[in-house]
């Protein structure tokens, strides 16, 4: 079922063009410096493809809860999703999203010098200027509306990914209201997110998480809210 997107509106994306692109489950909010939708949503389509057709030779890739191997010939996404998977010790679908958006953020990059996608909280982003990304923990958290962090620019972009327990309809084990992670590897980020939300039940376990999030290398951040209660760490900027 669908969900108003409410956290869209604390994407800040002065001074670029910004449009949906909506494919099935697939739901984009791009940022760029021009129009892009008809080539987003070509990339969209391409990205989908490779993964439906992987999964329909591979029913194990949709369904594992846990790290699977593909082949060396598999598409680059499918890979880069199970690569994910595998570092966070989850399932390759837990990285979906920062995949997509990733993906087709960097395929955009031929055509612009800045770009954001947002795909279902999961973001990746490449600019020049400094950004303010909001974090929504759902309707009723004391933070929602009040917390941002600030993306600084960096060449090779960043992924920024949020998982729920609470808030939305991805599937967590944890009750975490919003569990963050920033990476260059916005696949990893997604995965990760997703782990660590895991891991937190209850907010007394928000350390744990965090400390999960901190054994991955390639992590630059991370941050979460549970209940009333928040815990930071790395390269997060809370403004």
């Amino acid at each position: 079922m669908y969900k108003e997107r409410k956290y869209r509106q604390w994407v800040k994306s002065e001074g670029l063009v910004t449009f949906e692109v909506k494919e099935l489950e697939t739901d984009l909010l791009i940022s760029a410096g021009k129009n892009l939708e008809n080539k987003a949503r070509e990339r969209v389509l391409n990205y989908r493809l490779d993964i439906e057709s992987y999964i329909k030779k591979n029913k194990d890739f949709f369904t594992s809860l846990e790290p699977i191997e593909v082949e060396i010939d598999a598409p680059r996404i499918v890979k880069a999703m199970a690569g994910a998977g595998k570092r966070a010790s989850v399932g390759p679908m837990a990285a979906i999203a920062g995949a997509i958006a990733e993906f087709v953020g960097r395929d955009l990059l031929v055509y612009t010098d800045e770009v954001i996608v947002e795909n279902g909280g999961d973001i990746f982003i490449k600019t020049k200027v400094k950004r303010v990304l909001g974090i929504y923990a759902g309707e009723d958290s004391p933070f929602s509306g009040k917390l941002a962090i600030e993306i600084d620019p960096r060449d090779e972009g960043t992924g920024v990914c949020t998982s729920s327990g609470t808030v939305s309809h991805s599937l967590s084990f944890g009750r975490a209201d919003a569990a963050l992670v920033i990476s260059d590897d916005t696949a990893l980020a997604d995965a990760v997110a997703t782990a660590m939300g895991n891991i937190v039940k209850n907010k007394d376990l928000i350390e744990k998480g965090i400390d999960f999030a901190r054994s991955i290398s390639a992590v630059r951040g991370a941050l979460v809210i549970a209940g009333d209660k928040l815990g930071s760490w790395g390269e997060i900027k809370l403004v």
